[in-house]
């Protein structure tokens, strides 16, 4: 019998590591994120980036051509 655990898939997301998901350059983000293209969550001082916000953002880069 194993002990270890699967592993969590984050559920939140930082810029940077939206950046990475999304292949594109971590300023990019942070300019969707100001144009109110890719929404997010403020907490305290940061903020996070909600996988399904991600999805949406992607699914319409499809509906935008």
């Amino acid at each position: 019998m194993t002990t270890a655990t699967r592993p969590v898939a984050p559920l939140l997301y930082t810029p940077k590591e939206a950046a990475v998901a999304l292949r594109i350059g971590r300023s990019t983000v942070y300019e969707l994120m100001a144009d109110g293209t890719l929404k997010y969550v403020k907490r305290g001082g940061s903020r996070r980036i909600r996988v399904t916000d991600l999805e949406t953002y992607v699914a319409s880069l499809a509906t935008a051509n």
